[in-house]
């Protein structure tokens, strides 16, 4: 068996390659190609050291356990438990030091009655953590969500979640794993959504209060029912950052923060719906969408999901928001709608935006929500005669736009319709290999596996 720390001592290795030669220069001084290997070999040390930590994490745990008595291990050290001799000789908080021993026992091999060796108890887990695919945080949301449900599903069908979770994490941040968790969660324990939703939307309230000259607001809604809020106040903003770019000379810049925006976004749509002046909201025809398979809707199987919100949803709360006002369902057969409209229009419709969100999720890279994106032309419309239908369009938020077409990614579109994947190819100068890497809804949505 390999050493624990010889994986550590590679990535170490690894790092003191990637830094330029003369060792003693400062950051500031390394350059640019240089900086990004040293942090990918810093992202690989941090990992190593993650499985380690928690393995000695696990260990300190079991030779601290309460039936040892005075000989527990960190009563001798002079602490009251394991997490907080962890806590104390590491630096890391109480509840970090819990995390690290939950994590850790959870990969650590297992012993029968017998003493027969047994695989660790999130073995997909464990072998990812150990090769450097998985950090603590993501390794720590995916042990915690998959045991919360263990007692409302299969082994079978946690096995599979797990593997299925640990093969998408690598490349997420923290919150794209816990909402790519969330999903799963959902899916494999799909008699749960609906009661949770009832109890959800029992715990709804908005309190409103002056004070000091401030109208203050304090509201928590269910996620479904906040749908809507959350979609018209995300396209404001959107509007609001877009405009801001339009600066003429001798204009004041707007420097409002996004807390700001939010607030403004809420003022303006409240004066829209009392009809005032304002009536010429910059919403960029976002709508609410809800998504669901024909059979969830004919027969209540399986789930919805409403686009910006993580957590999936029941089919009856889906059938109830597809029959209300201003909002759009979208049924799908499994085969998924091809629009092409080839050169007769030179911008998308809404039909085909629709439809691009069905295939790409919302921005087809860094996954922001449906209403921050626009709907662009992988070949110019003007310039290299793209026709504007699925297969030439993609979503894009602003800032992904212009990275893109700035810096010599291709993209390239595998399948047809609504079932397509994207696949996005940096230049030489990010990956020499120029390895293609998945993007839109298949990158970032659990249900879609294949």
């Amino acid at each position: 068996m390999k050493h624990p720390l010889g994986g550590l001592d590679d990535a170490i290795a690894a790092l003191r390659r990637a830094w330029p030669a003369e060792g003693s220069a400062a950051v500031s001084e390394i350059g640019r190609d240089a900086l990004v290997a040293v942090n990918d070999a810093l992202g690989e040390v941090g990992r190593r050291l993650d499985a380690v930590r928690a393995e000695v994490a696990a260990e300190i745990d079991h030779e601290s356990r309460p039936e040892l008595g005075a000989d527990s291990l960190a009563k001798q050290q002079g602490f009251r438990n394991p997490a907080a001799l962890i806590s104390a000789t590491t630096g890391v908080g109480t509840g970090d030091a819990k995390r690290l021993v939950s994590v850790g026992k959870a990969i650590a091999p297992r012993q029968n009655l017998i003493g027969e060796q047994l695989p660790a108890r999130h073995p997909h887990v464990a072998e990812a953590m150990k090769s450097a695919r998985l950090g603590l945080a993501a390794a720590n949301i995916i042990i915690a969500r998959l045991d919360r449900i263990a007692v409302r599903t299969t082994f079978d069908a946690r096995d599979e979640a797990e593997r299925i979770l640990v093969e998408k994490a690598p490349g997420l941040s923290a919150d794209q794993v816990r909402k790519l968790v969330t999903q799963a969660e959902a899916w494999l324990d799909q008699d749960g959504v609906e009661p949770k939703e009832r109890d959800r939307r029992s715990e709804q309230y908005a309190r409103m209060w002056v004070r000091d000259g401030f109208l203050c607001i304090d509201a928590k809604f269910e996620v479904t029912a906040g749908a809507p809020i959350k979609t018209a106040v995300e396209a404001t903003v959107s509007a609001s950052f877009r405009a801001a770019k339009d600066v003429f000379e001798g204009d004041e810049p707007d420097q409002r923060s996004l807390q700001q925006r939010q607030a403004d976004a809420l003022i303006q749509l409240a004066e829209h719906a009392l009809g005032c002046e304002h009536n010429d909201l910059p919403l960029g025809g976002a709508s609410v969408v809800v998504r669901m398979d024909l059979e969830t809707l004919q027969e209540g199987v399986g789930l919805a999901e409403i686009d910006g919100i993580d957590q999936p949803v029941s089919p009856e709360t889906a059938r109830h928001y597809a029959a209300a006002a201003k909002i759009i369902p979208v049924v799908l057969d499994g085969k998924g709608e091809i629009l092409h409209w080839g050169r007769e229009k030179r911008y998308f419709t809404r039909a085909q935006k629709l439809a691009l969100v069905e295939r790409d999720g919302g921005c087809a890279m860094c996954n922001l929500p449906p209403g921050m994106t626009k709907a662009h032309h992988l070949n110019w419309w003007s310039r290299d005669h793209g026709e504007t239908n699925l297969e030439e369009g993609v979503l894009f938020c602003e800032p992904c736009h212009h990275h893109i077409h700035d810096n010599g990614w291709e993209i390239r579109i595998e399948g047809k319709g609504t079932r397509a994947k994207v696949w996005f190819i940096p230049p030489a100068t990010v990956d020499p290999a120029r390895t293609p890497r998945l993007g839109g809804r298949a990158r970032f949505d659990y249900a879609l596996t294949a």
